[in-house]
């Protein structure tokens, strides 16, 4: 695949989602890293029904950390693998709290030394919540990248380095999301939607379905 026909990509991915964010509920970098820490194996819906009752209770650090491991379960018992989930969010935020003043850090090293903060999740955080030009290869990009040949790759390392290297400038902080509603929505798993997307005629996918 070409620069010109890349660039076209994401010209018409960008006209049909005009406002490509993530669809997890979040006010704050702090809640949408707890978002994200949530949403492993998890679907965005099943997390926000999560948090749509403990951000109102708490969503700082301190507050969430007061609630201990069994009162956060109580709250997010309805997520898959909560017991974990708890136990890392309560230690991330005792770290948030003694090491970084209790604000989210802007940085990879640091956000990947908090206990269930991957590589992944740290590129949700700085792409959506400071703006830097990271790619978080979930299920959706990893497929789209690949199916289309956009950034094709064996691995999601492999693929999130193609994307950084393939995507034109301009598009590198909206292509995360973009790519994953693509995906979620247009560019499915089981049978793409190729006879309603935009990019019909650009994408290389060689099984197309009508």
């Amino acid at each position: 695949m070409n620069k010109q026909k890349r660039l076209e990509i994401f010209e018409r991915l960008s006209e049909a989602i005009p406002e490509p964010e993530t669809e997890l509920n979040y006010t704050t970098p702090f809640e949408l890293l707890i978002a994200v820490i949530l949403s492993a194996q998890a679907t965005d819906k099943g997390v926000n029904i999560a948090t749509a009752k403990l951000f109102p209770v708490a969503n700082t650090p301190e507050a969430i950390y007061a609630l201990g491991v069994d009162g956060l379960k109580e709250y997010i018992k309805t997520i898959g693998l909560f017991n974990t989930k708890a136990e890392n969010v309560i230690k991330t935020c005792k770290m948030l709290v003694e090491l970084h003043n209790s604000e989210v850090p802007d940085n990879r090293k640091d956000l990947e030394a908090l206990p269930g903060v991957g590589r992944k999740t740290a590129n949700v955080v700085l792409n959506t919540a400071f703006g830097q030009p990271t790619m978080a290869v979930d299920t959706h990009i990893f497929r789209v990248s690949n199916r289309t040949k956009i950034a094709p790759g064996k691995t999601v390392l492999e693929v999130e380095k193609n994307l950084l290297k393939f995507v034109p400038k301009q598009f590198l902080i909206p292509a995360h999301h973009l790519l994953i509603l693509h995906g979620r929505y247009t560019c499915t798993a089981r049978k793409p939607r190729c006879g309603a997307c935009c990019i019909y005629d650009l994408c290389e996918y060689k099984d197309k379905t009508e």
